[in-house]
């Protein structure tokens, strides 16, 4: 397996689901055409031969898709065919790849309440639901979420913190496994005779092993530590978890903990026969040691069980995060990934000896596909596009991969990557709707500038294709939110954020020159510049970029600099309202999605916080700046966020009230941070351009303005 893939991998572009865009060019296109494009997520791939699944969210309609080799023709399986809000989630294959499993419907909020974005009288759930491969209709297995498959076709799932066992085939009541805590991470032993879990347990966690046959639960070395992430062996014998020692009660945590603090953790090998476990490495005790909370944080997973008695782990020891090679039998781990870079996702081979990643190693605002052996050897780089790429995972007939892939004018799809011997001549690609206006969106330029302390930051810089020389726009800046976040010079790999690409195109198109910024505290540029100081609560440094891109834009020949608008959700509308409460001289307008505006107030307040940093944080907030807020602004939130509070807007609003600032505001009933209705994205991207071309261009866009 690994040699083959030795520089011998070829990209096919298997483009697998989608007609020819054929449409010519046209001067202007419609929000409803550039947000027409699916979003793809949750690819998985069968345990044998070449099958591969993912769900599709096409406006809203989110549906189980699948093919199969060697033509990878797509279908949809299920048929859920409104816009109506309910996730899909936990796609899964049976061990035999004839059926598949998923959740379908979100978790619940603080009041124990289902999200219900159509506010249907008549309630909503989410449950676990099974569906064969030929596409008969789904079978509702009981309420609950994040289901597993073993490799003797029983089904575990999680339900108000506790696990259930079922037959695959219904055969039998669903079984609890009662167990004190709040439990999860359910993973099987290869045979599916044992059921390994995390027991989450306020200030400390186990690692719990569930025997089916005895019906028995047994703990790991139970310590006052915090212990997750249990990892089987290939021969089910052993465990491989991670352990975070216990702090103090009065240790101070949350956003206002500096980044100077060593958060320590360590990787234990667990015996399954009698449960004893021991420690085989543990982090130092330098900043850069702790845990890689990004790993957790983008889906990558901080360890996994590899082939030949190593395992693989994240760490950020040389200020990025890499991968490494730990050998079980003891010595210091070995980087497999170097680079001023960082891997973001990653995966293994089926017989688990090469991992798949992405990174930004050699590009860094966008992802690229690579490979490595345990052992660091046959490093390898597949593609040098101007793609983004992500999500790699093999087939298991050994012929391949499938990924998500997107670019600078195409949205994400899946594609299929085969090995040189077994590449196809006739290179089919199946691209998109006839709607879609994929050739009249622009190429983002990299924009790179400084803040007044001298950091360098990264944008991607959207250029109207009407804008003719000597001629000035109205310019809008893009902040992400997160923090941890990295925008790319592509479609990005998160729907929430690939709206936002969307919307940065069709703001461009209508003739704003649009800058999305990638601010310190964010992703892909090394853990000095995420865990910047001073940032969030502690003193809002990352607001020091936002000023220094509002300067970069007025310096433009092609701006006009009294015309420079912010948009941006969560942590990017809390940037926003900052900007505009610090910044009225700079920033004209504002639109503000679900932002914090108010660090010290709910749950932004961590633990065990001095009144001089709840002080301190107050001053980092909007709220502190109303006296000088003159810029008029456009609030949007769903009122069932379960991110930042509504009563952040609520607070702010009736503020800046007080003092006569003009407000706008659209508010989406029984709605979530991350908006779950496709009308939802298309009603608040509308109310965007409709407010800055109202208060930016005189009431039209900009490309109208200038005569185009």
């Amino acid at each position: 397996m690994e040699t083959e893939m030795k520089r011998a991998l070829v990209s096919i572009a298997l483009l697998i689901f989608f007609a020819v865009c054929t449409a010519h060019a046209q001067d202007r296109f419609t929000l409803e055409q550039i947000l027409s494009a699916p979003f793809p997520s949750d690819l998985v791939a069968s345990k044998t031969g070449s099958r591969i699944a993912w769900t599709l969210n096409e406006q809203g309609k989110r549906n189980v898709w699948v093919a199969e080799g060697p033509d990878f023709k797509a279908r949809r399986l299920t048929s859920y065919l409104e816009d109506d809000g309910q996730e899909l989630s936990s796609l899964g294959f049976s061990a035999d790849g004839n059926t598949l499993v998923y959740t379908r419907g979100g978790g619940k909020n603080s009041a124990g309440q289902f999200p219900n974005p159509t506010s249907n009288p008549a309630g909503v759930e989410q449950a676990v639901w099974t569906i064969s491969w030929t596409g008969s209709d789904p079978k509702k297995i009981d309420a609950g979420h994040s289901p597993t498959i073993s490799s003797n076709e029983m089904i575990a799932y999680a339900r108000e913190g506790q696990l259930y066992l079922v037959p695959l085939d219904g055969s039998a009541k669903p079984l609890q496994i009662v167990a004190r805590g709040y439990n999860g991470e359910a993973q099987w032993s290869p045979d599916g005779k044992l059921l390994a879990f995390t027991s989450s347990r306020n200030d400390h966690s186990f690692i719990g092993i569930y025997n089916l046959q005895q019906k028995s639960v047994k703990f790991f070395s139970p310590s006052v530590d915090s212990d997750s992430s249990p990892q089987w062996s290939l021969d089910g014998k052993r465990i491989a978890f991670v352990r975070q020692p216990a702090t103090p009660r009065d240790t101070p945590e949350g956003y206002f903990v500096e980044p100077d603090r060593p958060h320590p953790w360590a990787v234990w090998l667990g015996e399954v026969a009698n449960a004893s476990a021991k420690e085989i490495w543990h982090s130092g005790n330098k900043p850069d040691d702790s845990y890689p909370y990004m790993a957790d944080d983008t889906g990558g997973g901080v360890i996994n069980y590899a082939a030949n008695d190593t395992i693989v782990m994240a760490s950020e020891v040389d200020g990025w995060q890499h991968l490494y090679a730990l050998s079980t039998n003891g010595g210091a781990p070995k980087l497999l990934t170097p680079g001023k870079c960082e891997v973001e996702q990653w995966s293994f081979t089926p017989d688990k000896k090469t991992i798949l990643f992405n990174s930004n190693c050699n590009d860094i605002d966008r992802r690229h596909l690579w490979s490595v052996s345990l052992d660091g050897s046959d490093l390898n780089q597949w593609e040098k596009l101007d793609s983004v790429n992500w999500s790699p995972v093999a087939l298991s007939d050994g012929k391949g991969i499938a990924y998500i892939g997107s670019g600078p004018t195409h949205p994400p799809l899946v594609l299929i990557t085969t090995w040189k011997q077994h590449a196809s001549a006739n290179k089919e690609v199946v691209g998109l709707s006839e709607k879609f206006p994929a050739d009249d969106l622009v190429t983002p330029e990299q924009a790179i500038f400084h803040s007044a302390d001298n950091y360098e930051i990264h944008g991607q810089l959207f250029l109207p294709k009407n804008l003719k020389p000597g001629e000035k726009r109205p310019a809008l800046i893009f902040i992400h939110g997160g923090s941890m976040r990295q925008m790319l010079l592509g479609w990005h790999y998160m729907y929430y954020y690939a709206n936002a690409y969307a919307m940065n195109q069709y703001l461009a198109n209508r003739g704003y020159i649009v800058l999305a910024v990638n601010y310190r505290c964010g992703i892909g540029y090394g853990r000095a510049f995420r865990e910047a100081p001073n940032r969030a609560g502690r003193g809002a440094s990352e607001y020091q970029d936002i000023v220094a891109a509002g300067k970069y834009l007025q310096s433009r020949a092609d701006v006009e600099g009294k015309r420079v608008g912010l948009w941006g959700g969560s942590y990017g509308g809390y940037l926003t309202a900052l900007g505009l409460g610090r910044n009225s001289d700079i920033f004209a307008a504002g639109v503000d999605m679900h932002g914090v505006h108010d660090w010290p107030t709910d749950n932004w307040d961590g633990k065990n916080i001095s009144p001089e940093l709840t002080k301190l944080a107050h001053e980092s907030s909007p709220v502190s700046a109303v006296d000088t807020w003159k810029s008029p602004v456009l609030f949007i939130h769903g009122d069932d966020d379960r991110n930042v509070y509504f009563t952040q807007t609520v607070d702010l609003v009736a503020r800046l009230r007080a003092k006569n600032v003009e407000i706008e505001q659209l508010i989406f009933p029984d709605e979530i941070h991350d908006f779950l209705l496709h009308k939802d994205w298309l009603a608040a991207y509308h109310a965007t351009s409709d407010f800055f071309d109202r208060k930016l261009s005189g009431g039209k866009a900009p490309a109208d303005a200038a005569g185009h």
